[in-house]
């Protein structure tokens, strides 16, 4: 039997918890990359800019990233399996709110808004997972299970895409995640204790509307900057991002009860694997973006071919996900984590060097491989590293910081890479269209028209079957284009990011004495407030 499911320092009923909590996450994540696959038909049913495309894919990410500090510190006050369950009914109108979105400004808000209600699911679910199991071996590998089984979910979420879109049009991949909800809703309602040491300080309701505005307006930033029609506007919400950020950090300076605890969020078992996470969950948002429309857009896959390829991420992260727990267990959540970078920065190598059109099927999956690889590796000891150094009474902070690694990591490698793709489409298309034989009769409307996306330019050659077959060609060159600065990109920062873990992770040794010192600092101010240490309580729903 596993040891998160048998160990002393397992909750009754461990297993039955264990899989409501992974079932959670698994909604969670499942419609969070839900419309991945979907994104080049949705562009071509709204003639979409690039920009709100790009806004469709980090929409939902972007609601969780923005609520998660402040929903993490509300369900540590007022209760965590209350918020759990709130989270993952809501997502149930949201999912067909997106479904039938009449228009792709309305699908960005329906995917911001069930972005939300994932945030209440999300992070609350790990936090049930820490204050549940006892630190050790055995909430290592439960939490090595919820990672793997249910991070498993965002790549799975690509191949149930592409069968719908087979048959169904692209709203139905909005509501396939409904009857997920509603079995994890039922279950999680069954088993879950109700209270599970939660705090009774007071919630930082200000820090969580400065941390909302401040995630926010930073990924709207980015998306809107490189945009010719909205630079102004991206220029404003840059400096609103500043703003909020900063009065964030000083507000959480002289708060009494903070919703990030800076004393906590400095220790290097917290703050090193939070960054580092950040880029490695990131990566997977960028190659899922850059790759389904790559595949269908520039080598003209079918939607199910694009998600039969992206299957191997979902295989290998739950193969690993034990494989990393041993890692950690035996060489430390450093090598591990480095490990993790390692085949990452291969993948994207891969990318940039290899992927021309044409691009064999097997160097597609392959690649692929490389990415759930390296997240089956790294996921583990990012996690367990945030919530084995937050205090248990914490555990909403631990956790959602921990999501915050994984959604404004991806809300903003997505903006960061749909944006290097926005500027490197509209720099080659418009080079395209200067050296044109018929340039002079290119108006400057139908110019922008060309420049804005792959599926605008589509919709362009619809209207002029002659030119159909050079319009087209010319989109494909561009979106390489683009895809490739990304990619650059997209390395620089995981060699970073693994420089990070190099240089300020500690090796294992030094990591269980920084974990320890971390227990025990915390117990007495646990004793100190009179909050009880026990890892788990009791009650029923």
């Amino acid at each position: 039997m596993l040891p998160a499911l048998s160990g002393p320092g397992t909750p009754p009923h461990a297993g039955s918890i264990l899989a409501a909590l992974i079932l959670a996450a698994g909604v969670a994540n499942l419609n969070l990359a839900i419309a991945n696959v979907a994104l080049p038909s949705i562009g071509l049913t709204f003639a979409a800019p690039q920009t709100a495309i790009d806004l469709v894919a980090a929409g939902f990410a972007l609601g969780m990233a923005g609520s998660v500090l402040w929903i993490g510190a509300i369900a540590d006050r007022h209760g965590r399996r209350a918020m759990l369950l709130l989270g993952i009914a809501l997502s149930i109108p949201a999912g067909i709110a997106a479904a039938i979105a009449p228009s792709v400004h309305f699908l960005v808000g329906a995917r911001v808004a069930g972005g939300i209600a994932a945030g209440m699911t999300y992070p609350t679910s790990l936090a049930l997972v820490t204050a549940l199991w006892a630190p050790g071996r055995d909430r290592t590998h439960a939490i090595a299970l919820w990672s793997g089984l249910g991070g498993s979910f965002t790549a799975l979420a690509p191949l149930v895409s592409g069968i719908l879109l087979e048959r169904f049009a692209w709203g139905s991949v909005f509501v396939v995640t409904i009857p997920v909800a509603a079995l994890a809703l039922v279950v999680a309602w069954r088993v879950l204790p109700a209270h599970v040491n939660e705090t009774t300080r007071p919630v930082d309701h200000l820090g969580g509307i400065l941390s909302m505005v401040a995630v926010g307006s930073l990924v709207l930033a980015i998306n809107y900057l490189p945009t010719r029609d909205h630079t102004a506007i991206g220029a404003w919400l840059g400096v609103a991002a500043v703003v909020a950020i900063a009065a964030f950090v000083l507000r959480q300076r002289r708060a009494p009860d903070p919703i990030l605890d800076l004393h906590v969020a400095a220790r290097r078992l917290f703050w090193v694997p939070a960054l580092a996470g950040m880029i490695l969950t990131g990566s997977l948002f960028g190659c899922m973006l850059l790759g389904q429309l790559y595949m269908q857009n520039v080598l003209g896959y079918t939607a199910l071919e694009a998600g039969v390829a992206i299957l191997p991420i979902a295989v290998l992260m739950v193969v690993l996900a034990p494989v990393a727990a041993r890692l950690v267990d035996a060489r430390g959540s450093r090598f591990t984590l480095l490990a993790g970078f390692g085949f990452l920065v291969a993948a994207y190598l891969v990318m940039l060097l290899l992927w021309h059109d044409p691009t064999p099927f097997p160097l597609i999956v392959f690649t692929f491989a490389l990415i759930g690889t390296g997240l089956g590796l790294g996921g583990t000891p990012a996690f367990r590293s945030i919530m084995g150094s937050s205090p248990v009474r914490r555990a909403g902070m631990g956790s959602a910081t921990a999501d915050i690694q994984r959604d404004l990591g991806g809300a903003i490698t997505q903006s960061v890479y749909g944006a290097l793709l926005t500027m490197g489409f509209a720099t080659t298309m418009a080079s395209r269209i200067a050296t044109s034989p018929e340039a002079d009769q290119v108006t400057a409307k139908v110019a922008h028209e060309l420049e804005l996306s792959y599926a605008s330019a589509a919709a362009v050659a619809q209207r002029y079957p002659a030119y159909a077959d050079a319009i087209v060609s010319a989109a494909k060159v561009s979106t390489v284009s683009g895809s490739h600065t990304a990619h650059v990109v997209g390395i620089l920062l995981l060699v970073a990011g693994a420089a990070l873990v190099w240089v300020a992770f500690p090796r294992r040794e030094r990591e269980h004495e920084l974990l320890a010192a971390y227990h025990a600092e915390d117990a007495v101010a646990r004793s100190a407030s009179g909050t009880s240490a026990a890892p788990a309580a009791a009650g029923g729903g």
